[in-house]
């Protein structure tokens, strides 16, 4: 009985490798509140409450670029200084101790944002104002303010059209700066803003319809605003209520569904037909998809008896039709008697990036053993020598002892006013 290292075992581990770094791996976030002047704090507090949500759902502020134009809390007409609230009973402050504005005041401008979804921004331009995508990246697109037919208002000075967004994202497209992307927006005839797109893959939704306004949901008479919209006052209310943690089975459909117009006041718009399979494909998308991080696992580099894991072994055999039952079942067995603890060192991390760089690098090193495999002539049966002594069988043990050593992975840390 021979030891064999096969080939094809080994071309169904660098593709499935290959298949899984083409997919979606990392999220981010582009918040963009367009109104300034005290009378529009509402749409700082649409901008923060996603903010606030996207965060806490595990986006670091590494992967979110929040815009501001105005900064309400430091406004003089604000009593409540250095604070901004969606909520007349002020439980949660959302300017907090823990917030990044990466663009604010002045440089909040149509011709910031375009570079910004473009990546033409000057070569010195710091890391926190640039979004640092690729072809597996999925962005979550909020934008909120005064608009109207097919343009949306920066700060009562310019505005952006349908088209320029549209444009953007067909460079995006065509500089593969993209996955996925969700596009939110919240101001009047909201709806009409992504009626241009034209690239793959983009969901949109929208606040109202051609001509119908967006509401504010309620104001704080303490602050003498309105604090929130009514469109983003209920995706809040089922992102925080119903979306608790990172482990959220909830789709997108799941999300769409809650929206009642009886208590939006306007009817919103969901589009589906840019996204490849169509509706049905675009509303079983996981609401973690866009609204979280790709929590995924990293093990320890100081954890020493840190090993793939019985579900890495059963999803690895999902990805590889050609791997025998009987392979499965000494790689479950190996972990299983190599590791029978979760690592200590067990924590996670915002990329798969890990994991796929693992299985790619046991890949090639497998590939390179098939060479040395045909070259020794690794076999069971002691073959005669030319003294009719037989062979040792060193290279056998070493072989079935290198198999039924746990494969490591070893990575370092890583009222009501019109809107």
């Amino acid at each position: 009985m021979e030891i064999r290292i096969h080939l094809h075992t080994v071309l169904a581990l660098v593709c499935a490798a290959a298949l899984a770094a083409a997919q979606h791996t990392n999220n981010w976030a582009v918040l963009v509140g367009t109104s300034r002047f005290w009378f529009n704090y509402r749409h700082q507090a649409n901008t923060l409450s996603m903010y606030h949500t996207v965060k806490r759902l595990g986006i670091p502020d590494s992967n979110i670029i929040l815009m501001l134009p105005d900064d309400m809390a430091c406004n003089p007409r604000n009593s409540f200084p250095g604070t901004v609230y969606n909520n007349n009973n002020r439980q949660l402050d959302l300017y907090g101790d823990n917030i990044e504005v990466d663009y604010r005041g002045y440089e909040v401008t149509v011709e910031n944002f375009i570079r910004l979804m473009t990546d033409r921004v000057d070569e010195n331009m710091p890391r926190s104002k640039r979004l640092l995508t690729d072809d597996r990246s999925n962005i979550f697109v909020y934008m909120t303010g005064h608009g109207g037919n097919e343009f949306l208002k920066f700060q009562d000075a310019e505005e952006i059209s349908a088209f320029d967004i549209a444009d953007a994202f067909a460079q995006m497209h065509e500089k593969k700066r993209y996955h996925e992307i969700l596009f939110m927006i919240d101001t009047c005839q909201a709806n009409t803003m992504y009626t241009k797109f034209r690239s793959p893959d983009i969901v949109a939704t929208g606040s109202s319809e051609l001509d119908e306004s967006s509401y504010s949901h309620h104001a704080d008479q303490d602050i003498g605003v309105a604090v929130i919209d009514r469109y983003t006052y209920f995706n809040l209310e089922y992102l925080e209520n119903q979306v608790t943690n990172q482990t959220s089975k909830l789709s997108l459909g799941d999300l769409f569904d809650s929206y009642d117009e009886a208590k939006i006041h306007s009817q919103p718009g969901i589009r589906y037909d840019l996204v490849t399979g169509g509706a049905d494909a675009a509303r079983s998308k996981s609401l973690m998809d866009f609204f979280g991080a790709q929590a995924k696992v990293q093990l320890d580099a100081q954890d020493q008896q840190s090993s793939l894991s019985i579900s890495d072994i059963n999803a690895l055999a999902e990805a590889m039709p050609n791997m025998t039952e009987a392979k499965v079942g000494v790689a479950r067995a190996t972990v299983q008697s190599g590791n029978p603890q979760a690592p200590a060192g067990l924590q996670r991390t915002n990329s798969s990036r890990v994991l796929l760089f693992g299985i790619l690098s046991a890949a090639i090193g497998l590939a390179l053993l098939v060479p040395v495999a045909v070259w020794a002539g690794i076999s069971t049966t002691p073959q005669p020598s030319a003294a009719g002594e037989p062979q040792s069988t060193a290279p056998v043990r070493l072989a079935r002892e290198a198999e039924k050593k746990p494969v490591e992975i070893m990575i370092g840390s890583s009222g009501l006013s019109r809107a």
